[in-house]
């Protein structure tokens, strides 16, 4: 996940601690990048939509074998003796699990910070009550587009209107709210009406994401951006955050799920905002790009831990055999201990790339669902060879 409003135009923004070990008031805390993970829990895999790019292939029926709210409740013990700061509840559609209220109210108390990813289409005025009473401030909410381009990605018409009143909602109780966009080549060119309305509905926040192809996800490779698209839409990125973060504005918005984006930033402040570049660089070299098994972590609702949220194919234990912080600390799974060591065994073209240090070999669930190998070559990479050589 990159700030690029912290990176770009230099402003503080939740999350910097994290990411580079720098919070808002204090010194530079390099140890705290990626010490414990941020933790992906995936409540429910019922869903009330069908989106076409959900990685958990979730659909609206019953899923077999959960946990119960008595486990959940002992894993945000867990997760909070083992230090995760943030757990992010997610779906399938978090908000049809009848207890969320209780397990993010549980989750605050014991100094885990709560956030929800949501469709939005659940989130009415009483929902949303409820889950600021329980100590929730920080809610993502995805729109995949404006409104015809998000109804046919969501698999219901009236999506859209529905998690624009979830918006409102929350931003009118007092949520901080984030609005999550996926490109694909589907939807690329609601881009700019997607950043013009979350500006309109005063939300602070702004996450574009690279398709992950798994789950319903990887059905959709052939839909990817191409890498000209790719970096066209990044360029348009960068100047509407430019612009919307003058004249004494503030505005975050966020990459995410695509490494290349670093290095892409780099090359584009060279020529547009030299004065940013080596800050840019530094704060994304201390980043050290992809943290899948070591900053991300991921928990599905039948409580199988996994390196992060895409890779449900990968099980490195299960909270109902072992406590969550023996499985994250443990050195007994092979591809849990190759991706916190996986430089050596990237695909040549990303060892031989001199953005490694700042990438880490991008997204692995992509580059494995490409090409078969765990550590093959992410498409979904856009720089040229001479950019990365």
């Amino acid at each position: 996940m990159l700030s690029i409003t912290r990176l770009l135009c230099g402003s503080p923004t939740p999350g910097d601690d994290l990411r580079y070990g720098e919070p808002r008031n204090g010194p530079r805390r390099t140890s705290g990048i990626h010490h414990r993970p941020v933790v992906v829990w995936n409540v429910t895999r019922r869903c009330n939509l069908h989106c076409a790019h959900c990685y958990s292939a979730s659909h609206d029926k019953h899923y077999p074998g959960e946990l119960t709210s008595a486990e959940g409740l002992d894993l945000i013990d867990e997760m909070a003796r083992f230090g995760v700061p943030v757990v992010l509840f997610s779906g399938g559609e978090p908000m049809m699990r009848a207890d969320l209220p209780v397990l993010i109210d549980h989750a605050r108390t014991v100094g885990v910070q709560p956030v929800v990813s949501t469709n939005g289409t659940l989130l009415n005025g009483a929902m949303t009550r409820r889950l600021y009473e329980a100590g929730l401030r920080r809610v993502g909410i995805s729109l995949d587009g404006l409104e015809a381009t998000n109804d046919k990605f969501r698999g219901a018409k009236g999506a859209f209107r529905d998690a624009l009143a979830g918006i409102r909602n929350a931003t009118e109780i007092g949520m901080s709210v984030s609005v999550r966009f996926t490109m694909t080549g589907r939807n690329v060119a609601d881009l700019k009406g997607i950043f013009e309305l979350a500006q309109e509905e005063s939300v602070p926040r702004l996450c574009v994401y690279h398709l992950a192809y798994a789950g319903r996800g990887a059905k959709l490779l052939p839909f990817d951006l191409s890498a000209q698209s790719r970096r066209d839409a990044l360029v348009e990125l960068f100047e509407l955050t430019v612009e919307a973060n003058s004249g004494g504005r503030r505005f975050e918005v966020l990459t995410v799920d695509n490494h290349s984006d670093g290095p892409f930033l780099v090359l584009w402040s060279k020529q547009h905002a030299p004065h940013r570049t080596a800050e840019i660089e530094a704060l994304l070299r201390r980043n050290g790009g992809n943290s899948t098994g070591t900053g991300i972590a991921c928990v599905d609702n039948t409580g199988n831990v996994h390196p992060d949220q895409f890779s449900w194919s990968r099980s490195v234990g299960n909270v109902r055999q072992k406590q969550f912080g023996d499985i994250w600390s443990s050195s007994d799974d092979v591809h849990l201990a190759n991706l916190r060591n996986r430089k050596p065994l990237l695909d040549a073209r990303c060892r031989g790339c001199k953005w490694l240090d700042m990438c880490n070999g991008n997204l692995r669930v992509r580059g494995e669902s490409a090409t078969g190998d765990p550590w093959g070559f992410d498409p979904a990479c856009y720089l040229t060879v001479e950019e990365r050589t």
